[in-house]
């Protein structure tokens, strides 16, 4: 999945969350680095529209790569630094 023509985007996805703060402005409610960003958010840093985003974020939120957590009537998207270092030790075993 993560190979797909638009893997690049997704994996640009990744790297911007991995220091949410510094890639996205600070929220009115709650903190990207420990609740996540918003697709929103990711949107408007990507130049896509929302539903796109969404779509990316939902996918790899599915692979488990992200943690989702409401925040009021939000969904926010943050890493999941245990998921990612599985995944990336079945890739280095060959898989």
């Amino acid at each position: 999945m993560l190979r797909t023509p638009t893997s690049e985007l997704r994996l640009e996805i990744l790297e911007l969350l991995k220091d949410p703060a510094a890639h996205f402005p600070p929220a009115r409610h709650g903190d990207p680095a420990e609740d996540g960003v918003t697709a929103d958010a990711v949107a408007e840093r990507l130049g896509l529209c929302p539903e796109v985003a969404a779509t990316h974020l939902g996918l790899l939120a599915d692979l488990g790569l992200l943690r989702v957590r409401r925040v009021r009537r939000r969904v926010r998207y943050r890493r999941d630094e245990v998921r990612i270092a599985e995944v990336a030790r079945m890739f280095e075993k060959g898989w």
